[in-house]
């Protein structure tokens, strides 16, 4: 039995870093059979966190930055083409060009794409831009060459403040247009993304919180001139980027019977999907930002995670249950993380910061843009981030693992008077959407597909 999971047919949708990364970890774990890898964009898999940093520094081409190969996959690689149905029953993959896949055992790696400006004539605009795609990645670097005269940034998540802060560094006037309370805060906080937006504003952003873009205008030309907003000022621009978050790649799983909506496909701990009616199913994965798994250390609530170690991680532990027997499978159990670079500044967090409702600075301080922030619910330890004091988050790292207490039962040599208590983490209302959050809560039910935050306190 155990060669036979060896063999047979496997195909994986989605040839970016989680699929590339399970092929690798299939053939490393002597899988012989045939591997087909279906991507819907033309070129082989590529990394995408420095489109919105070295890319848009000047440091980097968008087209040299391919994940590097750890073994050869010898697949067979259908790109350019995407997937557009899936058959249970038969056991197919139904593809644009009408050609149909055949399968014994299916990975979804989809991931995610970049949400849209909503009114498409607006979003047509000559100079309005999204950032997921190398070739996003490579329009919006040779706009940026142009010397705009102001770039406008809808968004004050971790993707558009690092866009805000490639064009400071540029030198280019940028204003940041932020519905919530400050940048950051939907991820992590108020307490931290004050700290944020004082970071951002230091360096010269015009940021403006609180307030929606509610149109963007043209010139006779097509080309973008200004954004209105919702307190009834205008903002004149020729560079528009649109960072509203992402949108999970599950359309084509439409009437397929899987367990597949707005936040991803239903997936048990061990990457296995759930079918519509909560059953899981045997032979079908998923891994990366597509998929969404209960978690025993946050509450067993289904986790979606945008994240560049997640989708590595869960794309080895899907790899290995779809080789093994059901005594030898594994759990995906890593703890979230996650890093962004902005402003100068280095910034980390592990575990769910978002499920928090306290905060402790427990080393460093705000004032000083160098601490470590300690999230706490329901009396243990859940999360942490830390701004250019990377090093210790190991150590926060194992007090979640441990579900240790919180606050934290230790004293630290640089802890400031402030961060003698917890303070409320002021986590913006989580039935009202926010840009930015990494990682979604997403209840219980593998079967619920309504698009809905579950509240974390």
């Amino acid at each position: 039995m155990e060669q036979l999971k060896r063999e047979g047919r496997i195909v994986v949708v989605g040839a970016s870093l989680a699929g590339l990364r399970a092929a690798e970890t299939l053939r490393a774990k002597g899988f012989v059979g045939s591997l087909t890898m279906i991507g819907d964009e033309p070129c082989e898999p590529y990394d995408r966190p420095p489109l919105s940093k070295g890319v848009l520094l000047g440091r980097a081409r968008a087209d040299r930055t391919a994940l590097p190969r750890l073994r050869s996959v010898d697949a067979t690689w259908r790109l350019g083409v995407p997937a557009t149905g899936l058959d249970m029953a038969a056991r197919r993959v139904r593809l644009a060009d009408g050609d149909e896949v055949p399968y014994d055992r299916l990975l979804i790696a989809t991931g995610v794409r970049a949400r849209p400006w909503p009114r498409e004539e607006e979003a047509e605009l000559d100079g309005v831009f999204v950032l997921r795609t190398r070739e996003e990645g490579s329009a919006l670097a040779r706009r940026l060459d142009e010397g705009p005269k102001r770039v406008l940034v809808i968004g004050g998540g971790f993707a558009g403040s690092e866009v805000a802060s490639a064009c400071r560094e540029r030198g280019l006037p940028v204003t940041v247009a932020e519905r919530g309370a400050a940048p950051l805060v939907g991820a992590l906080g108020g307490v931290v993304a004050a700290v944020a937006a004082d970071l951002q504003r230091e360096h010269g952003v015009d940021l403006r919180c609180g307030v929606m873009v509610t149109a963007l205008e043209g010139d006779a030309s097509g080309r973008v001139r200004a954004a209105h907003l919702s307190d009834g000022s205008t903002v004149e621009t020729d560079v528009v980027v649109v960072s509203l978050g992402a949108l999970r790649n599950t359309e084509w799983l439409s009437g397929s019977g899987l367990g597949a909506g707005p936040r991803g496909i239903a997936c048990d701990a061990g990457c296995r999907a759930f079918d519509i009616r909560g059953i899981v199913t045997d032979d079908i994965y998923a891994a990366g930002d597509v998929a969404r798994c209960p978690h025993p250390l946050f509450g067993y609530q289904f986790l979606s995670l945008e994240h560049w170690g997640n989708a590595v991680a869960q794309a080895g532990i899907a790899a290995h249950n779809m080789l093994s027997e059901s005594i030898d499978r594994l759990p995906h159990m890593d703890v979230p993380a996650f890093w962004s670079s902005q402003f100068g500044v280095n910034i980390k967090s592990v575990g769910v910061p978002s499920m928090a409702t306290e905060i402790l600075i427990s080393q460093g301080s705000l004032d000083s843009r160098r601490f470590v922030g300690v999230y706490g619910y329901q009396g243990r330890v859940i999360g942490a981030v830390s701004f250019d004091h990377g090093r210790w988050l190991p150590f926060y790292q194992e007090l979640i693992e441990k579900t240790a207490p919180f606050p934290p039962q230790f004293a630290t040599v640089d802890r400031h008077p402030d961060g003698l208590r917890p303070v409320d983490a002021d986590f913006p209302d989580p039935s009202v959407p926010s840009h930015g959050p990494t990682v979604t809560l997403s209840g219980y039910s593998p079967a619920d597909r309504r698009i809905t935050f579950t509240p974390a306190h």
